[in-house]
């Protein structure tokens, strides 16, 4: 059932990639030799080119080596999970049970083939260790190659299609949405979903339902309301689509076979037919028209089910309300100078909006001040990425925390209250980035998603896709930073000061 732990199961040469933004390259079918030298635990004749040159240019790696030294100083916790195959998405599912020092949760990611072997929806069971639980020397020795014992596989759904997106109901989080390349949002109840064989020819599993509406592939926008079981997607049909999983609600929340599911098939799942189309569908509660390019990202306002945002490549940033009709409520030209690639609400301030955009930066607005002759005003501008930025997501612990990663395979926090405030370091003041406070550096390529963790706070799952650097498959890391980086100063001090008594008081009673 589980693949060979290897480092990347492509080969060392890129595909082709996606025709409106560098996400997708497609993995290579594995060449035999390669396969095998890994499967061997010996050097491919790629990585050891790549140890032979390493010391002419400081490189990624190099990085990623200064990165590693640092992690026992850095991290409270850090588990490394390599991936035969890449994941485009990642997402936390509910939390299955709390224990004394971990707890356990569903963790939702994908593995985007070369068509050797399907692509699949992976569900996944994972260990999330307490704060100030784990010793610094075991968060630091991992192996890049292996697979973490903090992740385990338990089930698989074989996905007609590449997985670009995964959403999961906050109502309901075993109810989940995929975005494929194709017009139509699929819906799974992952619970009910039978675990099948991912092998080549096997039937896909069928979706517990299919929302359809749109009239072009739609591929990475797609959103989840947190009020209502509303599904929300953006397409290469500049349209923004609208659904309601209600609309096909069935006798199966008293239908005591189902499970009580949200979504219920009128066939069994699984027994697969080719075409998703067969599974019951529904249609749209309204379609919105107002971008004039793909639209990349869409969200709901966290307050109501009724706003949402959408970003696009016609570089806008739109702002809906459906009770008003199917017009924008706001456009906001230029709110970036490239594509949009992301766009998120902050939950605990529904006045702030955050995108992320192609030009490397991302950019914070105010609703209530959005524009300015037409063009975005945005209150604050972060940059420090050194390319796209790919997914921006606000803190579910703390109100003025984000964080933002790109295609320079950083995955950066920011605080905006720390904007305009100049950070003293031994009398000597720090140029960083403003409102950059934590900077990781685990990955060695773009890193595609990642998700706040709600249920373990200051806990993040993140992915990335390692088709360039490293010929194949993908990292997924969890980690949550040191609580000395983010709590209040004085209390920080204050215990380092006790601390520092402890140690002095140590050392005399050894000097005795």
């Amino acid at each position: 059932m589980e693949s060979p732990p290897s480092a990347g199961a492509a080969s060392p040469t890129v595909g082709k990639k996606k025709e409106t933004r560098g996400r997708k390259p497609k993995p290579k079918p594995k060449d035999e030799q390669h396969t095998k030298t890994i499967k061997e635990g010996k050097k491919t004749p790629h990585q050891q080119h790549h140890q032979q040159h390493h010391h002419h240019q400081p490189s990624v790696d190099d990085k990623y080596t200064q990165w590693k030294s640092l992690v026992p100083v850095l991290y409270d916790w850090l588990a490394n999970h390599n991936l035969v195959w890449p994941s485009l998405s990642c997402r936390w599912g509910p939390q299955l049970e709390q224990a004394t020092y971990k707890n356990r949760q569903r963790l939702y990611l994908s593995e985007q083939t070369d068509g050797s072997v399907p692509n699949t929806l992976v569900i996944a069971n994972c260990e999330v260790v307490k704060p100030r639980v784990a010793a610094a020397e075991h968060i630091s020795q991992f192996n890049e190659e292996a697979r973490s014992p903090f992740v385990k596989k338990y089930k698989t759904i074989i996905h007609p299609g590449e997985v670009n997106r995964i959403r999961e109901l906050p109502q309901n989080s075993k109810i989940v949405a995929t975005h494929t390349d194709s017009p139509d949002v699929l819906i799974w109840d992952v619970e009910s979903q039978p675990n099948r064989h991912a092998v080549l020819g096997a039937t896909n599993s069928r979706p517990d339902l299919v929302l359809t509406g749109h009239q072009d592939n739609a591929e990475f926008a797609l959103a989840m309301c947190p009020t209502e079981p509303y599904v929300l997607s953006g397409g290469k049909d500049k349209t923004v689509v609208l659904w309601s999983i209600e609309d096909h609600i069935t006798s199966s929340a008293t239908d005591s076979k189902s499970g009580g599911s949200i979504v219920k098939s009128n066939s069994k799942s699984g027994e697969g037919n080719d075409k998703s189309a067969d599974g019951p569908s529904v249609g749209p509660r309204g379609i919105y028209c107002g971008h004039d390019e793909t639209v990349e990202d869409v969200t709901f306002c966290p307050s109501s089910a009724q706003e949402f945002c959408s970003v696009g490549d016609d570089s806008c940033l739109i702002l809906w309300d459906a009770r008003v009709g199917s017009s924008p409520a706001v456009k906001v030209e230029k709110a970036h100078n490239a594509d949009l690639h992301c766009v998120d609400w902050n939950p605990h301030d529904v006045n702030l909006i955050l995108t992320g955009s192609a030009d490397h930066s991302v950019r914070m607005f105010d609703r209530r001040n959005l524009t300015s002759n037409g063009v975005g005003t945005p209150i604050h501008k972060f940059e420090c990425h050194k390319a796209a930025v790919l997914c921006v997501q606000w803190s579910p612990d703390k109100a003025s925390v984000f964080g933002s990663s790109a295609e320079d395979g950083l995955l950066n926090i920011w605080d905006y209250e720390k904007v305009g405030k100049k950070i003293e370091r031994s009398g000597k003041s720090v140029s960083s980035p403003p409102g950059l406070f934590f900077q990781h550096a685990g990955h060695r390529d773009k890193v595609v998603d990642f998700h706040w963790n709600a249920q373990d706070p200051w806990t993040i799952v993140s992915v990335s896709d390692d088709c360039e650097s490293t010929g194949g498959g993908g990292t997924l890391q969890i980690w949550r930073m040191s609580d000395l980086i983010y709590r209040p100063e004085e209390e920080v001090l204050a215990e380092l000061e006790k601390f520092k008594s402890h140690v002095v008081a140590c050392a005399s009673k050894t000097e005795k």
